[in-house]
């Protein structure tokens, strides 16, 4: 298991030219840790508000009676990539800003999947 602060750092190690990355409760929508390489870019803010997307895309799910369970959510800006990958429990995610010409999303996806696999 590892603690918000360590999967921080070690997707760091991974993606050091990410634009910014969050483990969020999903509850409360408050970051347990966090790192923007960005001076503006406000990660608790960011972190508050897509747990709002997390929220209403499980209500979603719920109302469709779809059995299925959220893997990770993409939102594809101009040119960045957001991604967010919940904890097999759900009660955590993690919340991942980066460039998108300088970031393979499918390593990205897969860097997310390992470090929620083991997030505690």
């Amino acid at each position: 298991m590892s603690s918000p602060k360590q999967t921080i750092k070690e997707i760091l190690d991974e993606l050091p030219t990410l634009l910014a990355v969050a483990v969020v409760e999903t509850e409360t929508g408050m970051a347990l840790a966090s790192h923007s390489n960005i001076a503006d870019f406000d990660i608790d803010t960011a972190a508050a508000y897509n747990t709002e997307v997390v929220k209403q895309k499980l209500k979603a799910i719920s109302a469709l009676k779809l059995n299925q369970t959220i893997q990770d959510i993409l939102l594809t800006l101009t040119d960045q990539l957001h991604v967010i990958k919940l904890s097999a429990k759900g009660d955590k995610f993690i919340y991942l800003a980066v460039n998108a010409r300088d970031t393979n999303l499918a390593v990205a996806r897969q860097i997310l999947k390992s470090h929620t696999a083991v997030l505690n």
